[in-house]
């Protein structure tokens, strides 16, 4: 059964840097090292879609179902430390927010994770390169079979794109997904990326805005 661009594949992994440090895993003997409460589950990704390391996809496409393990350079995995990434910015910025950066402090900018090196005065040093970047890393891959059923397929996706569970169905060659009207103009921004997947238009159901639960 060998694997093509598109399949939707289900897979343990864990991912090591040179050191042989875990840096991530869904295999719960590997993922324990990590965070003992998590409870780990096999995922579900479609090669060649960016789901997962392009490396990794590569690698995987015409190959069998099993086991594999795959040693990654920097420019294939996680890319190489760019001092431009390394940032001055102004301590306001921060305090404006009420937060207070301290060395070693990882916080979001924009949907950029960026660590925090140093504070100085009014300045504070940020390093916004991907931590394994310029590392060497492997993987151990565990391919346990394709997926066919079609709903699970899409599932998949729609976690993928949007990062939680939606509502939908699929009726005269559509995907009917629900959403409330906030979200409804970002999905419309993968319409084409449903076609060319599923080879079905994707239309939007608008549904109320869930209340937000009282903190």
């Amino acid at each position: 059964m060998t694997l093509q661009k598109k399949d939707f594949i289900e897979i343990e992994f864990t991912g090591k840097v040179k050191n042989g440090d875990i840096f991530d895993s869904n295999i719960k003997k590997d993922l324990e090292k990590l965070n003992p409460d998590i409870n780990p589950k096999p995922i579900i990704i479609s090669l060649g879609e960016g789901m997962f390391l392009k490396a990794i996809d590569d690698f995987l496409i015409g190959k069998e179902l099993g086991s594999y393990e795959i040693e990654l350079s920097p420019e294939n995995a996680f890319g190489f430390r760019l001092p431009q990434l390394i940032q001055k910015v102004p301590m306001k910025l921060f305090s404006s927010q009420k937060l207070n950066p301290y060395p070693g402090a990882v916080f979001n900018f924009d949907g950029r994770m960026a660590k925090i090196l140093s504070v100085s005065g009014g300045r504070v040093m940020v390093d916004f390169n991907h931590p394994l970047s310029g590392k060497n890393v492997s993987y151990e891959i565990h391919v346990l079979g394709k997926i066919e059923d079609l709903n699970e397929k899409i599932k998949a996706f729609i976690n993928f794109i949007f990062r939680r569970e939606l509502n939908f169905s699929v009726q005269d060659n559509k995907i009917i997904i629900e959403a409330e009207k906030s979200l409804s103009q970002f999905i419309e921004i993968f319409k084409e990326k449903f076609k060319d997947l599923f080879g079905m238009d994707l239309e939007i159901k608008e549904i109320e805005e869930k209340p937000k639960t009282p903190q």
